[in-house]
């Protein structure tokens, strides 16, 4: 890792920088970022990275004989706590986890100061189970289908009314988030399945399921996000080697090869309406870990400012493409 964190990007819209966020985020300014959107590791060794599992407990600083989920829950609030400072008051926080761990990613955040306000749920239907095989139909664990969403949010200062006169922070922001014909927006949303097609769904297709029986409704439409193809995972990267990575833990298949090796992409329009939701108009989107860069593109796209942090070499190459191609995407469309 460098001494001295690198800062790429144009400053003026987005910046990206590499470093370890531990380190860099008490250096940054408070009260400076109106939003935290971010896909922190889950602390379950995806994949066997290390920056998911044992890096954790190392940068925990965790007592002798303290579990691996309360390194987990101890590394969290670190990192939040931090989150809570840089936040404006009634400012937000939007964070991934895994169903495993998400308990302990909760109470690292609360414990940190934040006010926990919702759980949101993202049906995906495309995770692959990682399951011993035992004879007799047997096995050890059910196929992922959902992934949580914390949200949580800075207190405020004073009353509600005086936090969004002086911030312009501390309430979502309903009538851009609206879902079909104008519907209040749920804490629910949904992506198709791995393996459907333009043409058909696969049984187990999340979307297929809740339109069953209702071909005219279509319930699914109140809650739908389509999930992140491959074009949309590798533009801007077509300057960067392929390599074989394993994208779906569990998949039958070793891996693929690709050029945005980031094992848990998130989808464009999932992180652009979560974007829309929390952060004000050209207000400030900060991700302490970055990955590949999606929550950047969203804050792009939605005309909002992006800092990013990511500590692994490979992913802030990939990032620096992908955050690039957007910010001349949202510029071409502006």
């Amino acid at each position: 890792m460098n001494a001295k964190p690198v800062l790429y990007g144009d400053v003026s819209r987005w910046g990206l920088i590499e470093a370890d966020t531990l380190a860099l985020l008490p250096a940054l300014p408070p009260a400076s970022v109106d939003v935290v959107v971010t896909d922190p590791p889950y602390g379950i060794s995806i994949t066997g990275q290390a920056w998911d599992g044992r890096a954790i407990c190392q940068a925990a600083q965790a007592p002798r004989g303290e579990s691996h989920n309360e390194a987990f829950e101890r590394w969290t609030a670190r990192w939040a706590a931090e989150c809570l400072r840089l936040l404006k008051p009634g400012g937000h926080l939007l964070a991934f986890g895994s169903p495993r761990t998400f308990h302990r990613l909760v109470a690292g955040v609360e414990d940190a100061g934040l006010e926990v306000r919702d759980q949101l749920i993202w049906l995906n239907g495309q995770g692959m189970p990682k399951s011993r095989r035992i004879p007799g139909g047997l096995g050890t664990a059910l196929k992922p289908a959902f992934e949580p969403i914390l949200l949580a949010r800075r207190p405020f200062e004073g009353r509600l009314d005086a936090t969004l006169a002086r911030w312009g922070t501390g309430a979502l922001d309903i009538d851009a988030t609206r879902l079909a014909e104008g519907r209040w927006p749920a804490n629910v949303v949904l992506s198709h399945a791995v393996a459907c097609s333009e043409a058909a769904c696969v049984p187990e297709c999340p979307t297929r399921v809740i339109d069953a029986g209702e071909d005219e409704l279509q319930p699914s439409r109140f809650f739908y996000c389509a999930k992140a193809s491959r074009l949309e995972r590798e533009a801007g990267c077509e300057d960067l080697a392929a390599r074989r990575a394993q994208i779906f833990t569990g998949a039958k298949r070793a891996g693929r090869t690709v050029r945005n090796i980031h094992p848990t992409v998130k989808p464009l329009e999932l992180m652009r309406w979560l974007v829309r939701l929390a952060c004000p108009a050209g207000g400030v989107v900060l991700d302490p870990f970055c990955g590949s860069g999606s929550t950047g593109a969203a804050a792009l796209l939605e005309g909002r400012q992006f800092v990013g942090i990511e500590r692994e070499r490979d992913y802030v190459e990939i990032a620096r493409a992908r955050l690039d191609h957007w910010a001349t995407q949202a510029r071409s469309s502006a």
